[in-house]
């Protein structure tokens, strides 16, 4: 498969995630959650920090949950909850792995450098089967914490930046094609950095 068709296949993913539950039940994944939030902007940012979280286990479009949190909190708000949910799902992912017995573990491949949990932060699906990968191959911990802390903040400030710039002017569709195309950008980056580790992805 050539890295075009890679690229193309990580937009639809992360095209598919949103748009698959919203054409089956006319709603993005957590959209009932966050609106229940109401004008409360505690709720709204526990309740995106939240889905962030469970994005290791759901597929919760994490891209437009953060743009919609620093859209409603604003930039430092929306940073900071965002950031927040997305360390708690690496962690959470980690600790997901450190439950396969180590028998298990030695049998599948090699746990994934500090440089590929950093940049594969944005890309679905694969983040979040890294974040596993590296607690069943029992990755160090302080190597992965600080990494995906890296690879979250990064993400995070980028997601939150775009929605405190543009959803609050009713940009919806500016705003939200934005995060979209992070997906690939992530990948894209990840393939010309980290080649080694990238191979048959």
């Amino acid at each position: 498969m050539t890295s075009t068709k890679r690229a193309l296949l990580v937009l639809a993913c992360a095209l598919l995630i949103p748009i698959v539950p919203f054409a089956v039940i006319g709603e993005l994944p957590g959209e009932r959650w966050l609106n229940a939030a109401g004008e409360d902007q505690l709720q709204f940012g526990l309740t995106g920090a939240a889905l962030l979280a469970l994005d290791v286990l759901l597929p919760i479009p994490s891209s437009i949950i953060g743009a919609l949190l620093g859209g409603r909190l604003g930039l430092g708000a929306g940073f900071v909850w965002s950031f927040s949910g997305l360390v708690v799902g690496h962690v959470l992912g980690y600790a997901l792995g450190r439950l396969v017995p180590e028998r298990w573990a030695s049998e599948l491949p090699a746990a994934p450098s500090w440089i590929a949990v950093l940049l594969s932060r944005p890309v679905p699906v694969f983040a979040e089967a890294l974040a596993i990968a590296a607690g069943a191959e029992r990755m160090p911990l302080a190597a992965f914490a600080s990494s995906a802390a890296l690879g979250d903040a990064i993400y995070a400030a980028a997601l939150a930046a775009n929605g405190a710039a543009l959803l609050p002017d009713g940009l919806w569709g500016v705003g939200l094609a934005g995060p979209m195309l992070v997906p690939v950008l992530g990948y894209l980056a990840f393939r010309k950095l980290h080649a080694p580790s990238a191979r048959g992805l």
